[in-house]
């Protein structure tokens, strides 16, 4: 796996840092080719029962600091449109893993950085991160994601605010608008998000699946569909060892051991 990403596996828990810290982890194509590998890494890891949670951090004072600017200078129209489709490819990639995933926003977290955030279930942030869509100001529009997902995660007035004022959030603030979780202390922070991650990997595997797919389907969907959903999903988790694990375990008073089947 390429360097720009840095991957751990503890205790369940997948960590992948963007290791990119000389440019404030700007998203290149290379660094989209490393990211999309990793994926591939903790697909591999999902399968064989190894990963089920993702934190993803930043190396240094970024998070992300956007896009590769350098990088994106010289491309043609058709060739801006094709970075973008693969980012949304991989961005998506990120958003349907089978298993629940944190962003880590150490710092700043602009542009693609905000995008590839969105595109995990949710966001901690340090006090000191900066979050923000700040495209317009270069004479361009988020490209990655941002105009739909920004728009989900706090309504379209915050998102529009967001995108063209184009200013970064503090923390705090974007916490008070549903676009962050948690706010800590800069060195809470990824002890904290690790935290979270080793809680979930103690869940049933199957129900945390399948949770997080019908929360997803079910956004976009009416109420009547959604609640349909949700309906033949809680059927389908009755047919898992894990539920006939987990609600012995809690009859019995002990910890379950789940297998993910």
């Amino acid at each position: 796996m390429s360097q720009l990403v840095q991957m751990e596996i503890k205790s369940g828990v997948a960590l992948a840092t963007v290791d990119r810290p000389d440019a404030l982890n700007a998203i290149s194509g290379d660094l989209l080719a490393a990211f999309d590998a990793a994926i591939d890494a903790v697909d591999s890891g999902i399968a064989k029962g190894e990963v089920r949670a993702l934190v993803v951090t930043g190396a240094g004072r970024a998070f992300i600091a956007g896009a590769d600017i350098s990088e994106m200078t010289s491309m043609t129209p058709l060739e801006a449109e094709a970075f973008s489709a693969s980012a949304h490819r991989i961005f998506a990639r990120l958003e349907g893993l089978a298993i629940p995933t944190i962003a880590a926003v150490n710092g700043f977290a602009l542009g693609g950085g905000c995008e590839l955030a969105l595109a995990c279930d949710w966001i901690y942030a340090s006090e000191k991160a900066r979050i923000g869509q700040p495209e317009t100001k270069l004479g361009l529009i988020p490209g990655f994601g941002g105009t739909s997902r920004l728009v989900r995660r706090v309504g379209l007035a915050w998102a529009k605010e967001l995108v063209l004022v184009a200013e970064p959030l503090k923390a705090d603030e974007a916490a008070r608008i549903g676009l962050v979780n948690r706010v800590f202390p800069h060195e809470e922070l990824l002890p904290a998000a690790l935290a979270a991650g080793e809680s979930m990997a103690g869940r049933g595997p199957i129900a945390i699946r399948i949770a997080k797919q019908v929360m997803q389907d079910g956004q976009d969907a009416d109420v009547r569909t959604a609640h349909a959903l949700e309906q033949r999903a809680f059927g389908l988790v009755f047919a898992s060892e894990d539920r006939v694990e987990g609600t012995t375990a809690f009859l019995e008073k002990r910890d379950p051991d789940f297998k993910g089947r």
